[in-house]
């Protein structure tokens, strides 16, 4: 990750060993509560629309779900058997019966249309786990074989959104812009309440970005958020290859839900720009060790969540939903599977997904729609 500013000097004690380790991870604090009742059937979740779950009837995301699983089927079946892991389209993402067939229009798999740099913002804990995995590592690659720019900008793994947002602005003000160039915000997870708390409160910010993309974004926060605790998630500083500091121990505050309503009651997004959700969601059994009592008590609320987030919070209501990934919350940009394999045969056990070919499509599907926006033939309203 490029390294806009120099760390806050931290003394650290010695490393923590292996069991402890992961007894204070990010993912055992989000992972340690067990279930609360019966959970409910999953096929039976999969009826019905999901729109009706994520918005109000005069306040839905615009469905793009037909268009992105056309894009996503195309990159697979050029490029998806030449990756470490395949999957059919049809089990990357998920389908709902009110999906809409799509149009069969042509998917552009040669360069860019428009000229945009794609920057990631990771999420909660990244920098602490900077020494075991980097989001999207392998699949950011893919996209700048196939001549896309793109690049990660590091926030403070432990602090709040209103601190990142600040950060992203600064990282922003750095990059070396051409002109014309404009720039594709894409949130991972808590990254995306950074992404977003940014653009509102840094018009300078705004003025330079032509969409965001959220992925397993925590748009509205995350139930986990209330019951862990912020002196445990510091604990993460220890982790071998750490490089994060406390911050200012606001990072699961602003994952609380209340929070997050808070946020949307008193803001309002750019309408300039464009905004784009994918999901993830997954049967148990797609989901890794360590993560299922999480998932178990967030299944007695809905079945369909990532072991992180339920999937209906996971969308920004004023944007495009590109659909919902059959991944679990690690598993759609943490590539475990290839940068750890002792973890990925024991505690991330399902870990591996076809990243590339996901990160592939969704910015396929916003170079699409900027390109058609210049035309004035924009798809979105």
């Amino acid at each position: 990750m490029m390294n806009f500013r120099a760390k806050r000097g931290v003394t650290k004690t010695p490393s923590l060993g292996a069991k402890s380790l992961f007894r204070v991870s990010l993912f055992g604090i989000l992972a340690t509560a067990s279930a609360c009742g019966s959970v409910p059937d999953f096929a039976d979740a999969l009826e019905g629309s999901p729109l009706t779950s994520i918005g109000r009837e005069d306040r839905v995301p615009i469905d793009r779900r037909s268009r992105f699983r056309e894009i996503l089927c195309a990159v697979n079946a050029a490029r998806g058997k030449q990756f470490p892991v395949y999957r059919p389209c049809e089990d990357i993402i998920h389908r709902f019966p009110d999906e809409p067939v799509g149009a069969g229009a042509p998917v552009n798999l040669g360069p860019p249309r428009t000229q945009f740099r794609i920057v990631v913002v990771p999420g909660l804990g990244a920098d602490c786990v900077a020494g075991l995995v980097t989001p999207f590592r392998y699949a950011l690659e893919n996209l700048r074989d196939q001549g896309f720019a793109a690049t990660s900008i590091e926030v403070d793994g432990l602090s709040s959104s209103e601190n990142n947002a600040r950060q992203i602005r600064e990282a922003v003000a750095e990059l070396d812009l051409k002109p014309e160039e404009r720039l594709v915000l894409l949130g991972y997870s808590k990254g995306t309440t950074d992404v977003l708390e940014g653009l509102v409160a840094y018009p300078e910010l705004a003025e330079r970005v032509a969409a965001v993309i959220s992925i397993s974004g925590a748009i509205k926060g995350s139930p986990l958020a209330e019951g862990a605790s912020q002196s445990r998630l510091a604990l993460l500083q220890y982790l071998p290859g750490a490089t994060c500091d406390a911050g200012d121990g606001g990072a699961l505050e602003s994952l609380k839900p209340a929070k997050r309503r808070q946020f949307a009651e008193t803001h309002e997004l750019p309408k300039n720009l464009r905004y784009f959700s994918l999901g993830t969601f997954a049967h148990r059994d797609q989901v890794s060790s360590l993560m299922r009592g999480s998932y178990d008590r967030l299944a007695s609320e809905d079945p369909r969540n990532d072991g992180e987030m339920l999937f209906f919070d996971q969308v920004i209501v004023e944007g495009a939903l590109l659909g919902f990934a059959r991944a679990d919350h690690w598993a759609v940009a943490l590539p475990f599977s290839r940068q750890q394999r002792l973890l990925a045969a024991t505690l991330i056990d399902r870990n591996e997904f076809p990243r590339e070919v996901l990160l592939e499509a969704v910015v396929r599907q916003v170079d699409e729609d900027l390109s058609l926006a210049k035309t004035d033939r924009a798809p979105l309203r």
